[in-house]
């Protein structure tokens, strides 16, 4: 019997592989008509859907940076590793005394088995995220003051695919992917023992998308939570989205969590735009309808806001694929401020107020770090990027931070850029999980 396992599991891998190859051949047929650049900025080109049967499927294998390496600054900037050898490191927090937490994480590995999530799983892996998960916190200190953590210890252990955190008063909230928990904190804390204690859960179950992240109030009474969909589409439908695709608030006097705007695919990247005050969030938006579209984006969050997910994308452009169709959603569903180039998978999304080592013209706007496509032809992101503002809104082209990150010919990728964050000395931390390394950005000398 054990024999028969063995060779029914034998086969179905055969016949998985099969299906993989038929579909990357197949997925070579489709490419963008547009530069990246035309989805991008307020007004971004939206065209034609092209819906697929299979995604595109354009991966870069990883290599990681060989001794001396280190991704494209742009013309004024210069950059240096200030933490290396890590474990997929994928978000960054900066506690008062200028230590900095690395959340190492990876998918919990609960995402529903379908065949065409299977194929993704493989291709996930084929770009260095189908590890097991570390489910650590990183403390990095700079002990030296020279820009090189020279302290990297574990602050927490056993965690579950965590990825936001957030410190109000003694309390360190970590956001597993399946519930927020906190533990005390004392600062100069190198490691922590306490048992964690449950806040609230979180959307859990099978995890499409898992990254939870949090962001404190400035009054530190509430935490803002990112809780990203279980499908492209609603495909599997809209039951298993219930607490999805959304941004809630935590009262953390009362326990109540309730949404506070809803339709954002997967947000990730929150901060506080420090002219207005006004939240703002990174989000990914859907695919399998063509290299173009649709573009991920930021924007500031309204209270109540419908952004349109699942129904439709950028205010009334409605996605037919689903069923049934909601057109008085879609009627109300707001126009994102900002696109961030299809497929980009932009993730981190920091404001540069206090960079004071960034050059001055750096220094009102936002930085997002963008973690590359895997399913657009050519290539998508893989890049740090800086938007400037004016009065509290985007205003001018985006420009590029750091690159370098693929190889020239696209084939390979060195490391991926996701969480970033500004230092306590106002220079720029770039976390990138498959190099490793966290990278430290700051005006050259």
């Amino acid at each position: 019997m054990g024999s028969r396992r063995i060779w029914v599991a034998g086969g179905a891998l055969v016949v998985l592989a099969a299906v993989v190859g038929g579909g990357v051949q197949y997925s070579r047929t489709e490419r963008a008509r547009l530069a990246v650049e035309q989805g991008m900025g307020p007004a971004p080109v939206l065209p034609a859907p092209a819906p697929r049967l299979l995604p595109t499927v354009n991966i870069a294998n990883p290599i990681g940076w060989r001794k001396g390496e280190h991704p494209t600054p742009a013309p004024g900037l210069g950059v240096t590793a200030f933490a290396t050898g890590l474990d997929h490191p994928r978000w960054l927090y900066v506690l008062p005394n200028g230590d900095v937490l690395v959340a190492q994480s990876n998918s919990p590995g609960t995402d529903i088995q379908t065949v065409k999530n299977r194929i993704a799983s493989l291709i996930m892996g084929a770009v260095g995220a189908g590890e097991p998960s570390p489910n650590r916190i990183m403390l990095l200190r700079d002990e030296k003051g020279q820009g090189t953590a020279t302290l990297q210890t574990v602050l927490l252990d056993h965690l579950y695919s965590p990825f936001g955190m957030a410190l109000v008063g003694n309390d360190l909230y970590v956001a597993n992917a399946n519930a927020i928990v906190k533990f005390p904190y004392h600062p100069g804390d190198t490691h922590i023992t306490a048992e964690p204690v449950k806040v609230t859960d979180l959307p859990a179950g099978y995890n499409h998308h898992w990254t939870k992240n949090i962001l404190a109030s400035p009054d530190g009474r509430f935490l803002y939570v990112t809780v990203g969909s279980n499908s492209n589409v609603a495909e599997h439908g809209m039951a298993v989205e219930e607490g999805r695709a959304r941004i809630d608030r935590l009262d953390l006097q009362t326990g109540k969590l309730e949404p506070y705007a809803t339709g954002l695919r997967n947000p990730n990247g929150m901060g506080w735009e420090p002219k207005t005050g006004a939240l703002w969030v990174a989000v990914n938006e859907r695919d399998e309808i063509g290299s173009d579209l649709v573009p991920d984006y930021m924007t500031s969050v309204q209270e109540g806001g419908f952004y349109g997910w699942p129904y439709s994308y950028y205010g009334q452009h409605v996605d037919v694929r689903v069923n049934p169709p909601r057109p008085d959603l879609v009627a109300t569903a707001l126009v994102p401020d900002y696109a961030l180039g299809p497929h980009t998978a932009s993730l981190g999304l920091t404001f540069t107020e206090t960079a004071r080592l960034l050059p001055a013209a750096m220094r009102q706007g936002v930085i997002i770090g963008q973690h590359g496509s895997w399913n657009r032809r050519p290539k998508s992101g893989y890049r740090v990027i800086y938007i400037p503002f004016n009065a509290g809104k985007p205003d001018g082209a985006a420009q590029e931070v750091l690159t370098g990150f693929l190889t020239p010919d696209q084939d390979h990728v060195r490391g991926r850029p996701v969480g970033v964050a500004i230092d306590q000395n106002g220079a720029l931390l770039v976390a990138d999980d498959v190099g490793n390394t966290i990278w430290r950005v700051t005006e050259a000398p």
